[in-house]
């Protein structure tokens, strides 16, 4: 399996593509982004882009490839809603619509957040964005495409979130980490790199996987 990863240096992104090189089963990975990886191994190669939103000059480098992982996002925080889209729901769907074309037979693996609007509506501005893209990607013709809303997650294998308020959250978090695993609420960077690799390969009954549905696929 050939594997696209956008946003390979934030922390979820990280995380896959750590599977991803450690997973037999995947035979080539791409990282797609702005800034070197500083990793080396046989399987990966890096496409860097100045521009999120044109791929015309990139097209035979993402070509050939059976999935995406779409990792790359920001923070809500500080954002107005016209900022917030353009990042959340314009460069998503501009990488979505050119894999779509290139590569029909791909599945497309979008990383969301516990507590997106589904309909595409209602008053938090981060939520109601997050739901327009989850549709409008749900409307491209991928052999399959899921919105995965992980809650929490845990990063490991010394992985750091690039985002300082992030980062804040997680040192604060620490100490009840424990009870939220307990009741079924935390996945790690680890965890979900493996379940995109296992949704890319197996599929799910339904497109959106709450974290219920993510700790079914560990």
């Amino acid at each position: 399996m050939r594997i696209i990863i956008f946003g390979a240096t934030g922390m979820i992104g990280q995380g896959a593509l750590r599977e991803c090189l450690a997973d037999p089963r995947v035979e080539r990975v791409l990282a797609v982004g702005r800034r070197p990886l500083g990793v080396r191994d046989d399987k990966l190669r890096e496409l860097r882009l100045e521009s999120f939103l044109d791929y015309a000059l990139a097209e035979p480098e993402l070509s050939g490839y059976d999935a995406c992982f779409y990792c790359l996002g920001v923070s809500s925080a500080g954002l107005g809603e016209a900022a917030y889209r353009r990042i959340t729901y314009d460069f998503t769907l501009a990488a979505a619509q050119a894999l779509a074309r290139l590569n029909p037979g791909m599945t497309f693996l979008y990383v969301s957040g516990a507590g997106t609007h589904s309909g595409g509506v209602g008053r938090t501005m981060w939520a109601r964005v997050k739901g327009q893209t989850e549709n409008a990607l749900l409307a491209l013709p991928f052999r399959a495409a899921y919105m995965l809303r992980p809650g929490f997650i845990q990063p490991l294998h010394g992985i750091r979130s690039r985002t300082l308020v992030y980062r804040i959250l997680y040192a604060l978090a620490g100490p009840f980490i424990p009870l939220l695993k307990r009741r079924g609420l935390v996945v790690t960077t680890e965890e979900l790199g493996r379940i995109m690799i296992r949704l890319a390969l197996e599929g799910y009954p339904h497109p959106r996987l709450e974290v219920e549905d993510l700790r079914k696929l560990i």
